[in-house]
This record gives structure tokens, C-alpha cells and sequence, in this order.
């Protein structure tokens, strides 16, 4: 797909919500006055800025962001307190008499990918800055709205307060950091993208002791209430010191494009700024809503969808198979979430550090090739009843999973420059929100049929069955990697007639399609990748 073609959908349609839309996703140019381009090159009064500052205020404003995975912890005591409870016998613990409130929790995930999705290109074009605040804002007005649904026992209020709101601003939060980070650290892109996201790894764990003994203090409404102002203050601090390199930024010789940055005499040999860029890498210079429709980005789509399925719908039962399939009693299975909860953090970082030497796309086929193997051996493993096993493959199940959020700001930034980093990061985001939902409920739908027909807790095949069709998810994911060109000319070719997909073996291109498999020739790829370069230097001119 060319640029001119990628227009064509606005100029040619009628339809005046299209070419909204369009210009929407267009349009990344992040406009600043000479006044706050020099106001920023100062954290504090006359304190110089430095762009490792971003490291640990994004790590605190994602830690806050992660504390929606805490959200179990809220389900007893607000369906008790809206409901009522009712004592068991059995236990002579008292339960809630209805769970409702585990839907604000589906909802939450479902409006935070829309979230990033809708909001990515608007982060662009606004900064990290403005972006974090109003997410921040919208997170504290949803806790505020959460609080007031369960203090008037209004269900309807915590869907929206929580799960709408609170969803959408957390969204909107996820991305704003990890955008900011990918153009700053273009030499660490890896490490800087995993540091973030491993911060909304380890807000999960450590916010969630929170809640129990504040709800003690203060009352369930009123820990929101606190919660939410403790959050919004803490995200205002650290989004103060968010924002985007100056125009000419350069470290280690490279600019924010990680291009090797070209003497001034090789610049000013080219007719315009904008050709000048080409001459460095026709890539960087796609627009945004090319990109998104480039085969590449669907292929990478699908991949990160099969790289989250299993550790949002099979890890999120975790606690149940060690107590129902290993026997383990409820303190041994809370410690084991707790470990696991480590690795999903730990994956976050390795992987994306390990990422900047291996590769984003030999990183992803290591994660979903792992993953392959881990499933389709787990059944066996919990037949067998091997504890050891299990432990040992769950938890290297779950590095694969958090390594996946780690390296796919990074791949994404690598594949389609950072300034279309904010809306891509924002829409692959919702494979996210589709693989927790959707996988979810076709999960449950499953384990609940099994158990309604004669099938106990207990039994192995109320999980393997649904091992089965994780399994052929992770497998669509691993399949799918192989064919995501890396390479700028994989990408930037222009397709051949009755081609669909592309794929290089050993150094030489391939082309599938209706005509069957095309091996190029480098000669040809030459010729062909050279007749591209003038073209596009041509249109820049």
C-alpha cells in the first residue's frame, strides 16, 4: 500500500463520519510552541531535564494503572454489601447472596482497550502530558462515581463509575508513558518499554494488600473514595514530568528514529526536510492510518492476541487447579498466585531487555513457541498430577505472557516509528481486551457445561478441554510471526499482483498468493526496491 493510496479513503468518500475518522487516524504531528519546547527542557524551576527521570515516575504512574488487576479483591465485600450475605453452614463462613460485581471487572478491560484504541492518535498530537492528566481525571472521577454506586447500593453507578470510566482513563494512562518512553530511548527501546509495563505488573501485587485493611478503617465506599484520591494525586506528580524529546534529538548518534543521524552536508543535499528523512528511512515516514492497514500490523495483531490468550483465561484460574487438582489448601494456592504474579513481571523486563539483542520478532517467536509446547503438554501434566511440572511450565507459561506487553511497544515502534507508537500501542491493545472478555466467557461457558454434566472441580478435564482451544489460538500466533517482515523491504515493497502475504526464508523473499509461491531474486528485489526509493523520494519532493 502506497501513501497516495492510503488518502484515498477520505478524499473519496461521501461520508462524513469516514473521513472523521480518517483524519483522526491520520494525523500524529504533535505541534508545539517555541515557548514549551524550551519550558521543557527543565523538570523542576531551573533543574535541568533528564530523560531517565521518565523511568521511575512512568514505573509509578503504570503501578497505579496496574491496580486494576486487583480488582478481585473488591468482589466479595461489594456484592456483600450491596446484596447481603448469607451464612454457610458447611464453612460457617458467611458469602454474598448474588456476584455481580465481577462484571465491572470485564467491563473495565473492554472500555480500557477501546480506550487506547479511540484515544492513541490524540495522545500524538496532544503529548504524554495532557494525555496522562486526562486519563488520570476520568480514572479518579470513575472511582469518585464507583464510590457513590456503592454507598446508595446502585450497581448500574459501579459499571459505569469503575467499569466505564475507570476503564477508559486507565486506557488512556497505559499508553501515555510507554509513548513517551519508545521516543526517548531509541538505543533501549526494549528496556524502556518493559520498565514501564512491568511497573503495571507490579501494581497488581503490591496494591493489592491495600484494600482489605483500609475497607476495615474506613468503610468499603469510602476506600474508593481514598483510593482514588491517593491515585490522582500520585499520577498528576508523575505525569508533570512526562513528555517527548526536542526537535533534533539525537543520543549515541542516532535520532528518535533510531537512524544513524547524517552530516549536515547530506542533509542540505536534499531538496526538502521531508526527503532529507527518506534518505535515512523511507519507513519512518508512513502515515498512521497506512500503517494500521499494512499487513504487517494485522499479522502482528493476531500474534500478540495468541501470545495473551492463555495467560488472561488459564493463569486467571490458577488458584482454583492448585486447590481442586493438586490439593493444595488456600494459603499454598494465594502464595503460588503471588510467585506467579513475579513472573508475569520478571517476563515483562527479561524479554523486552533481551529483546534489544535478540530481536523483537525472534523474542515473540521464542514466547508463542514456548507457550506451544507448555499447553499442549499441560494436560498430560495435570492427568499425571505432577506438581513439580506444573509449576515449572505455568510459570515460565506466565514470563512468555507478561514478555509479550514488554516487547510489543518496542516491535511496534521499531516496525512503524514512534510518532505512530501511541495509537498502534492503543489498538493492538484491544486483542487484549477481546482475548479477557471473549476468552473468558467462552471459558466459563465450557467449564460451567462440564460441571453441569457430571463433571466435578476436581476432575483435570473441566480445564484440558479448554486447554485444546487456547492451544490452537497460541498456535495461530505462532504461525502468524513467521510471516511479519521486519526488514524495510518486507514491509515496503510494493505487493505484486495476486499477492497476499509475503515471507523470507534463508535471505530470499517469497510472495504467496493466488498465483502460487514467487521467489524473488535479489537482483529483481533490487531493482524493485530501488524504482520504490526514487518514488517515494520523488512524492517527498
Amino acid at each position: 500500500m502506497t501513501t497516495q493510496q492510503s488518502a484515498n479513503p477520505e478524499t473519496a468518500s461521501t461520508n462524513p463520519f469516514v473521513r472523521v475518522i480518517h483524519r483522526h487516524y491520520s494525523d500524529t504531528t504533535y505541534r508545539r510552541s517555541p515557548e514549551t519546547i524550551e519550558r521543557e527542557k527543565y523538570l523542576f524551576a531551573s533543574i535541568p531535564f533528564n530523560r531517565w527521570a521518565m523511568f521511575p515516575t512512568a514505573f509509578i504512574f503504570q503501578a497505579i494503572c496496574g491496580s486494576l488487576y486487583t480488582w478481585s479483591v473488591f468482589n466479595d465485600p461489594i456484592d456483600g454489601y450491596i446484596y447481603g450475605t448469607v451464612l454457610n453452614a458447611a464453612t460457617g463462613k458467611s458469602s454474598p447472596t448474588t456476584h455481580n460485581a465481577a462484571v465491572t471487572f470485564y467491563i473495565a478491560v473492554g472500555c480500557f482497550g477501546l480506550s487506547a484504541a479511540l484515544n492513541g492518535p490524540w495522545l500524538e498530537r496532544h503529548g504524554p502530558k495532557l494525555a496522562a492528566i486526562l486519563g488520570a481525571t476520568i480514572f479518579f472521577l470513575g472511582n469518585m462515581i464507583a464510590a457513590i454506586g456503592i454507598y446508595t447500593k446502585i450497581i448500574a453507578l459501579l459499571y459505569f463509575g469503575y467499569g466505564v470510566l475507570g476503564g477508559a482513563g486507565l486506557g488512556l494512562c497505559y499508553i501515555s508513558p510507554v509513548s513517551a518512553l519508545q521516543k526517548w530511548f531509541p538505543d533501549r527501546r526494549g528496556l524502556a518499554a518493559g520498565f514501564a509495563v512491568c511497573g503495571f505488573g507490579a501494581g497488581s501485587i503490591i496494591l493489592a494488600k491495600i484494600p482489605q485493611p483500609l475497607t476495615a478503617a474506613v468503610g468499603l465506599p469510602l476506600t474508593f473514595v481514598v483510593l482514588g484520591c491517593c491515585y490522582f494525586v500520585a499520577m498528576l506528580l508523575c505525569a508533570v514530568v512526562f513528555r517527548v524529546p526536542p526537535p533534533g534529538f539525537q543520543i549515541h548518534g542516532m535520532d528518535m528514529y533510531r537512524n544513524k543521524v547524517v552530516t549536515a552536508s547530506e542533509v542540505e543535499a536534499q531538496p526538502s526536510e521531508k526527503a532529507a528523512q527518506e534518505l535515512k528511512d523511507p519507513g519512518v515516514n508512513m502515515a498512521l492510518s497506512e500503517a494500521i492497514f499494512s499487513t504487517e500490523y494485522r499479522l502482528m495483531y493476531i500474534m500478540f492476541f495468541g501470545n495473551s490468550i492463555a495467560g488472561l483465561v488459564f493463569l486467571s484460574r490458577l488458584a482454583n487447579i492448585i486447590t481442586d487438582i493438586f490439593g493444595k489448601d488456600g494459603a499454598t494456592a494465594a502464595t503460588i498466585v503471588a510467585i506467579n504474579g513475579g513472573f508475569n513481571l520478571g517476563g515483562r523486563l527479561f524479554f523486552s531487555t533481551v529483546s534489544d539483542r535478540l530481536g523483537r520478532k525472534n523474542s515473540f517467536f521464542v514466547m508463542l513457541m514456548s507457550q506451544v509446547i507448555i499447553l499442549a503438554s499441560l494436560p498430560t501434566i495435570m492427568e499425571k498430577r505432577v506438581y513439580w511440572a506444573f509449576l515449572l511450565v505455568i510459570w515460565i507459561l506466565t514470563a512468555c505472557y507478561g514478555g509479550g506487553f514488554g516487547c510489543i511497544p518496542a516491535f511496534l515502534c521499531d516496525m512503524f516509528g514512534p510518532s505512530n507508537i501511541g495509537a498502534m500501542h492503543g489498538i493492538i491493545l484491544t486483542a487484549w481486551s477481546l482475548a479477557g472478555v471473549g476468552g473468558g466467557l467462552l471459558f466459563t461457558e465450557i467449564y460451567n457445561h462440564l460441571l453441569a454434566n457430571g463433571h466435578t472441580t476436581k476432575d483435570p478435564s473441566v480445564y484440558s478441554a479448554n486447554l485444546h482451544w487456547i492451544l490452537g489460538v497460541a498456535c495461530v500466533g505462532f504461525i502468524f510471526i513467521m510471516f511479519v517482515g521486519t526488514g524495510i523491504r518486507d514491509r515496503l515493497l510494493p505487493k505484486a499482483k495476486g499477492e497476499v502475504i509475503r515471507i523470507r526464508i534463508f535471505g530470499r523473499l517469497a510472495r504467496v498468493g493466488t498465483n502460487g509461491v514467487q521467489w524473488m531474486t535479489k537482483d529483481q528485489e533490487n531493482a524493485e526496491w530501488e524504482a520504490f526509493v526514487d518514488s517515494r523520494r520523488q512524492t517527498a519532493n
